[in-house]
């Protein structure tokens, strides 16, 4: 029994061999054969390289760019002025508007206490862009169709162009960045 099995490997390796061979002694009419069941490769044709699409250029570019210049605003209590637009906070520039021509606006804002009525009134702005970030505190909006939003230190809104909004409440101790551009932009106010 041990001596039919071990002919029985000996005969596939010997079958296994013939096809080898066989296969490496291919004639041309079985290469034609296997290329039929092999579909060929196809090779990347040579193209010209692509340009890239130039990107649409921001309505900003339509404009003259302004020349800008190095500026730097260091923290001074005394910096914070009631010259701003709301009547109900403290204006700190940070001198972008001078040093972009009037590109954009930034200033810090710290908010006095009790909000009131007058602060809540429904408004938007006539910018092209509006950033705003909490240094400090907490302070709440209303943005059309985004309802109610509560922004703590660290938290970033931008506010596109015409987005109707109001202020709701704030913390004693709130502080926020704004960066606008243009400096120079029309609030509205909204009647209630």
């Amino acid at each position: 029994m041990a001596r039919t099995a071990t002919s029985r490997k000996t005969a596939r390796k010997s079958n296994a061999a013939r096809k080898t061979n066989v296969a490496r002694k291919s004639t041309p009419a079985r290469k034609a054969k296997a290329a039929a069941k092999t579909p060929a490769k196809k090779l990347p044709a040579r193209q010209a390289p692509r340009r890239a699409k130039p990107a649409a250029k921001p309505a900003l570019a339509a404009r003259k760019r302004a020349t800008q210049r190095f500026t730097v605003s260091h923290h001074h209590e005394a910096d914070f002025k009631a010259d701003g637009l709301r009547a109900y906070a403290l204006y700190r520039d940070l001198g972008i508007a001078a040093a972009t021509a009037g590109l954009c606006q930034a200033h810090v804002i710290r908010f006095l206490g009790p909000c009131t009525d007058e602060v809540r009134k429904q408004h938007y702005h006539e910018t092209e862009l509006q950033l705003v970030y909490v240094l400090k505190g907490w302070v709440k909006n209303e943005f059309d169709g985004h309802g109610e939003q509560l922004m703590q230190a660290g938290s970033c809104w931008l506010q596109p162009p015409g987005i109707e909004h109001a202020v709701l409440d704030y913390s004693d101790d709130c502080e926020v960045l704004e960066i606008i551009v243009p400096a120079n932009f029309k609030t509205v106010n909204l009647a209630q």
